[in-house]
């Protein structure tokens, strides 16, 4: 009887290792690509990289220089998409989670963001070329790419958002409301802060995508040689994903240590972003009472 007994213990610890096995050699096929795809552009973009590159402006039909009109472009564009995009979304997935009513409007409504999400960027950079630049006649600008960024980031942006800000008990908002405090004020200074690191997980995901994304920016706001940093947001600008793919495809002669020192950059641009917002995220779950 006692042999009888441990023959499924052994049998459930040997499928469990199994499994175990299973998963690590999955997460190991997934990864290890990454990190090779990483390791050989470093190896081809480092030796691009020095400080005219950083700082010089192009010359030499791009095949010289630097490539600091584009980095200058990209830092705009995300920074115009965060200013018009992060404000709109978390109001937008404050009134889904917290007011709207759960109907059949509601329902479509969450349908169509995430309906939204998965557009392709191109369609939205042909709605910006037709709102923005021709209709509304901010031209092609800063401005311009900026909003259609901002449209196309909005749909994630909403969605991890309302998330988050469900994530939170809803015991907190009960306890809150009961001592007399208003509706809005639990949301200012009890769900908001909780739901914070999910909002920042929304946002960042967001913005990476806006920063890489070359198809919106190709219609709305990217100059193909623009060897001087922008004045103002109605001018155009260089930006580092159209850039590159200038470079690549219609450049000829170009060094391949300056396509892959380009993505490098482009990389490093992406990572900074990261590496900030997961900064203030763990200091904002430090704070987090659940």
């Amino acid at each position: 009887m006692e042999t009888k007994k441990r023959l499924p213990i052994l049998n459930q610890k040997v499928i469990e290792k199994i499994g175990f096995s299973a998963l690590a050699l999955i997460t190991l096929l997934t990864v290890a690509p990454i990190i090779a795809i990483v390791i050989y552009i470093i190896y081809l973009g480092a030796p691009a990289i020095s400080w005219e590159f950083i700082t010089a402006m192009p010359k030499d039909g791009m095949r010289a220089g630097g490539i600091l009109p584009a980095i200058i472009g990209t830092f705009y564009l995300t920074l115009g998409t965060a200013i018009f995009s992060v404000p709109l979304g978390v109001a937008a997935a404050i009134y889904l989670s917290e007011y709207a009513p759960d109907n059949r409007a509601t329902r479509y409504i969450r349908l169509a963001i995430i309906n939204l999400a998965g557009i392709p960027s191109v369609v939205y950079g042909l709605f910006g070329l037709g709102l923005f630049v021709i209709f509304l006649n901010f031209g092609t600008s800063i401005l311009s790419a900026s909003l259609t960024l901002s449209i196309m980031t909005l749909p994630v942006l909403i969605s991890t958002t309302e998330e988050a800000l469900r994530a939170v008990p809803q015991s907190f908002r009960v306890v809150s409301v009961s001592l007399g405090a208003t509706k809005w004020q639990t949301i200012q200074r009890l769900v908001l802060p909780q739901a914070l690191p999910g909002i920042l997980t929304g946002v960042v995901l967001g913005l990476e995508r806006a920063a890489g994304e070359t198809a919106p920016i190709l219609f709305t706001g990217a100059a193909f040689f623009l060897p001087r940093l922008p004045n103002s947001p109605l001018d155009a600008t260089m930006a580092l994903p159209y850039h590159l793919f200038v470079i690549s495809t219609q450049v000829p002669g170009m060094p391949v240590q300056i396509q892959y020192g380009t993505v490098l950059v482009l990389m490093a641009f992406v990572l900074v972003m990261n590496l900030i917002v997961t900064v203030i995220r763990s200091q904002a779950r430090a704070h987090r009472q659940w």
